[in-house]
């Protein structure tokens, strides 16, 4: 049997306990272990994370693998930061997540982040330089963080100032997204 495009590929996912967006959490992780990858979504705290539809609505209810404390940044490939205005809120005033971001990046390691999730990238500093998109409302906070451009497309990828990141806007965008995590992890 023929490996999968992403066996072997560890991919870390952080996320507060309450209000991911639903479908940028389970969508991406789900795909991305169905495409052989071990995805770890660690939260902040060990209880299960409650997602959102839509910022409002409740969605499904998933166990964490890890929280914060129990993961090594080291030990994964590539950092995933899915959105949902609460989540993403909450994440960036939590010094534990910004510093993962900050290991990524000053490693030389990949970060995705859709929607909200950006908004760790700019707590973290590490959006100088760098091209991105996101949720069309942060945009003045990346452009006020020192980002090159923001642009309203489905997908950014920038592979300058050390990293590769790869950007989304929202769930709609996550083929786009899913496919360019795919070629960063395959090295493309």
């Amino acid at each position: 049997m023929a490996d999968k495009p992403l066996s072997g590929r560890r991919i870390l996912a952080i996320v507060t306990n309450y209000g991911v967006e639903q479908d940028e959490l389970i969508v991406p992780t789900e795909r991305l272990r169905g495409d052989g990858a071990e995805v770890t979504v660690a939260a902040a705290e060990d209880r299960p994370i409650h997602t959102l539809v839509n910022d409002k609505d409740p969605g499904q209810v998933m166990q964490p693998n890890a929280t914060f404390g129990e993961v090594d940044p080291a030990d994964y490939e590539l950092l995933l930061i899915p959105g949902g205005t609460v989540n993403a809120d909450t994440l960036r005033l939590d010094e534990k997540a910004v510093g993962m971001v900050k290991s990524f990046a000053s490693s030389g390691r990949p970060i995705a982040a859709i929607c909200h999730g950006p908004w760790a990238l700019v707590e973290a500093g590490v959006v100088g330089g760098k091209a991105l998109t996101s949720y069309a409302s942060l945009r003045t906070d990346i452009q006020n963080a020192g980002a090159a451009s923001w642009t309203d497309q489905p997908v950014v990828r920038d592979d300058a100032g050390g990293y590769t990141l790869v950007t989304s806007r929202t769930p709609d965008d996550l083929d786009h997204f899913l496919a360019e995590i795919g070629t960063t992890l395959r090295g493309s």
